[in-house]
């Protein structure tokens, strides 16, 4: 997933209205069936060579926060949290770090199963997924603002930082903003502050933002630490 607008040239599909848990699924399972490996959890409006910049710019900045080696001995384990296609899961476990990636969009993890790669994938929504161990980081790629309901988004938000070990993090993307910016009828940026109030309460510190620095796109890396 990640912010974009919506829209295309004549004849493209018509998606179903996003807002509503059952409407924002089929949204994404049409998404992720009549777009490619990149766009459909990329940015529609860009094409094919637009995306593959957009994802290496994403990709850089997510392994120079993570780490792009890791002991054979000791791995990190993620946990990639709306994983669409599977792009990020599968770029982190060729690095050597053990990967669970769930989506809730069944067509998103049948593609993702059929890429395979190395992570393990599971359908389920932010709020559901539960882990007999916690891990070392918690990735959640421009997925949470595309969460209307403020008490769906807090839910997930809560259930995964519930996930993060001590000294983990959780890293999350949004803008850095200090009010509210809802676009069109599927995007609504909430502000850093909304995130610190759900988060801190919970041992988690805001650590880092690291923007995308790509075009227009005022969405970044949103990184918290867990210090108890």
């Amino acid at each position: 997933m990640t912010d974009d607008t919506e829209g295309g040239p004549e004849g493209s599909t018509t998606y179903p209205a996003h807002p509503g848990t059952a409407r924002t699924r089929a949204y994404w399972n049409i998404r992720h069936r009549d777009h490619d490996d990149l766009a459909s959890g990329g940015h529609i409006g860009l094409d094919r060579a637009g995306n593959e910049l957009f994802y290496a710019l994403r990709l850089g900045a997510l392994l120079s926060l993570i780490g792009d080696l890791t002991s054979p001995a000791a791995p990190l384990f993620v946990l990639d949290a709306g994983c669409g296609k599977g792009h990020f899961a599968r770029a982190l476990a060729r690095c050597g770090h053990r990967v669970d990636a769930f989506d809730a969009s069944p067509e998103a993890v049948e593609r993702s199963r059929a890429a395979n790669g190395g992570p393990r994938y599971a359908e389920s929504r932010l709020d559901e997924w539960r882990s007999p161990w916690p891990y070392d980081v918690v990735l959640c790629v421009d997925v949470l603002f595309h969460v209307l309901d403020d008490a769906e988004w807090a839910a997930g938000l809560r259930n995964l930082a519930s996930l993060v070990r001590l000294t983990g993090r959780l890293i999350v993307t949004d803008e850095d903003d200090d009010r509210p910016r809802p676009l069109g009828d599927y995007i609504l940026h909430r502000p850093t502050a909304a995130y610190r109030e759900e988060l801190e309460p919970l041992g988690l510190r805001h650590t880092e933002f690291r923007p995308y620095a790509f075009r227009e796109n005022r969405v970044g890396f949103h990184v918290f630490t867990r210090t108890r």
